[in-house]
């Protein structure tokens, strides 16, 4: 390992496979056991958990103390010593017998986090041996460099923050998407979904659908989208597909306009990206939908969750199914890997006045979101004002005389003021086509409810009419 494979390391920060520490300390052991009991990987002694460098001293008694801690353990963990500058790097091999403890019990790496196992992970740990992890597995029909596309790994990179010219080919081996095989590289599956030119040729299911229906079914399907460019492309242009077939509603605050999604975006490309993140990717003939319908939208995924998560968990548990996809979208700050998301996820459709979602699973994963109510009003007013430009004639719908109430009113007015504004003469055709609609649906009310036929009686716009008439193009 070099100085420049050591600086791509500490700039990548602690993940699956990569550990901090600043020096030789009794919490050791628990690193070995937790990386040979997940994929292996490397610990930096002489670096801080803010990733600044603390140094060591390489000598024969550290490397020793090293190796006798590694064989204690049960069975003996492989590991391999090499100084680099002032930096001591611990090389651990996955375990070929797991699962591997240490005098303080099961250890296992998730994310940037040791964690001990209880009796049922043990257990299932002990079943599972051997399982093929979808995104670690190797590709071997991925060919460096006729497959990569070197477009997607240069915008991968510039999103990372790994800054200085790595060679492409150190930075690839140092996330753990490729390995250095008699001369060449084998790259992960993982790296194929993120790197490859022609994805789909090497995983038919690695696209996202995303469709727009007309009602709340898939009876009428005005739009369908399907992309493959990638998972970090993928990610974007679903949720580009979401906020053009969805509405925005505009808030006057101060002198500036404030605009008002009809779903939480933020929290949609969380949920799109968990989609991706944790899907079943040996789930042959299923991928990621994101449909758009007349009341909701749902992001569905292909597979259950992970084994050992139920479904109240979620918000305060986590079990990556992915963890070197999770680890690689860490990396350019697509996902937090605290376990947080649906969490984040809840919090942030609160924070944007919609309901809170809700998460179903049945063999696919589905996270189901309603609209903001203040955007629906204000998109429904929006079509109103839309009736209004396009006629022709003098309006006849409901719609357009509601609208053109509201653009009448000017503080409060009597209901002879508002019918001379409009230019009517029929009093009872006023009350029954204008007034009474406004009233009903609340965009305008009485200045004495108590009594409505009070000769001192004003009308005046509610706090829903005044939003929804800035809203209004006309009437600014």
């Amino acid at each position: 390992m070099t100085l420049d494979d050591l600086e791509i390391l500490i700039q990548e920060g602690e993940g699956t496979t990569l550990e901090f520490k600043e020096k030789l300390s009794a919490s050791f052991a628990r690193e070995l056991v937790a990386l040979a009991n997940a994929i292996g990987g490397k610990i930096l002694l002489g670096v801080r958990d803010d990733g600044t460098l603390s140094g060591v001293e390489d000598s024969n008694n550290l490397r020793a103390r090293i190796q006798d801690i590694a064989r204690n353990c049960d069975p003996p963990v492989q590991v391999h010593a090499e100084p680099v500058g002032t930096v001591v790097t611990v090389h651990v091999r996955e375990s070929a017998s797991k699962p591997v403890q240490c005098s303080d019990g099961f250890f296992l790496r998730q994310g940037a986090v040791t964690q001990k196992l209880n009796r049922d992970e043990i257990r299932d740990m002990f079943r599972l041996e051997g399982t093929v992890r979808f995104d670690l597995a190797p590709c071997p029909r991925f060919k460096y460099p006729n497959d990569f596309d070197r477009g997607k790994f240069d915008t991968w990179l510039g999103l990372s923050g790994i800054t200085g010219q790595p060679r492409v080919e150190d930075v690839l081996v140092n996330i753990g998407v490729a390995e250095r095989a008699n001369g060449t590289l084998l790259f992960r599956n993982a790296g194929v979904l993120f790197f490859a030119k022609n994805l789909r040729r090497f995983f038919p299911q690695a696209y996202i659908t995303c469709l727009l229906a007309r009602d709340t079914d898939k009876v009428h399907i005005l739009d369908r989208k399907d992309f493959d460019g990638g998972i970090v492309a993928d990610i974007e242009d679903a949720l580009r597909f979401v906020e053009r077939n969805t509405r925005t509603a505009y808030r006057i605050e101060g002198l500036r306009r404030k605009n008002i999604p009809e779903y939480p975006t933020n929290a949609l490309r969380e949920a799109i990206t968990n989609a991706v993140m944790h899907r079943d990717w040996f789930i042959d003939g299923a991928n990621v939908f994101v449909e758009i319908y007349a009341d909701r939208v749902e992001v569905v995924s292909p597979g259950s969750l992970p084994r050992g998560l139920l479904l109240t968990d979620l918000g305060s548990k986590s079990i990556r199914r992915n963890a070197l996809i999770a680890d690689l979208l860490h990396h350019i700050d697509f996902i937090e890997k605290a376990g947080t998301g649906i969490r984040r996820i809840r919090n942030e459709a609160r924070a944007r006045g919609c309901p809170e979602p809700v998460f179903e699973v049945n063999g696919f994963f589905t996270a189901t979101f309603r609209p903001n109510p203040e955007v629906r009003t204000s998109a429904d007013i929006r079509s109103m004002y839309d009736i209004t430009t396009e006629a022709t004639t003098e309006a006849t719908t409901e719609a357009t005389r509601v609208v053109r109430l509201l653009q009448a009113i000017s503080g409060e007015m009597t209901r002879q003021d508002l019918r001379n504004a409009l230019g009517l003469k029929n009093d009872e055709h006023f009350r029954k086509a204008y007034l009474l609609p406004a009233l009903q649906t609340g965009f305008i009310e009485m200045t004495i409810p108590d009594k409505p036929r009070s000769r001192y009686q004003r009308y005046r716009l509610t706090p829903k009419g005044h939003d929804s008439l800035w809203r209004i193009p006309e009437s600014r």
